[in-house]
């Protein structure tokens, strides 16, 4: 097995992950922004309100990204095992 090999599936699966990650953070991070800007204008402290809207929004999410999420990583998982003849030659 070369170096080289390794290198671009680990480049490529952290790829993967940034790729399946992104919108679930990225929603998470827009409704604890807005969550967070309500809590400061009304002086709303409390520390577990920005759960259920956390929570819905990932729910949406992943119905929405799921399958594309799913496919992603499927076609990664695939070309990993189509590489692993290669690696005994």
């Amino acid at each position: 097995m070369e170096t080289s090999f390794v290198i671009d599936v680990a480049r490529e699966a952290m790829w993967i992950t940034l790729l399946v990650s992104a919108p679930l953070l990225l929603v998470v991070l827009v409704i604890g922004v807005l969550i967070g800007i309500i809590q400061a204008a009304t002086s709303i402290n409390e520390m577990t309100l920005s759960f259920i809207p956390k929570l819905i929004g990932l729910a949406a999410t992943i119905v929405i990204c799921g399958n594309w999420q799913v496919t992603v990583l499927a076609d990664y998982a695939r070309g990993i095992f189509h590489r692993i003849p290669g690696l005994f030659t």
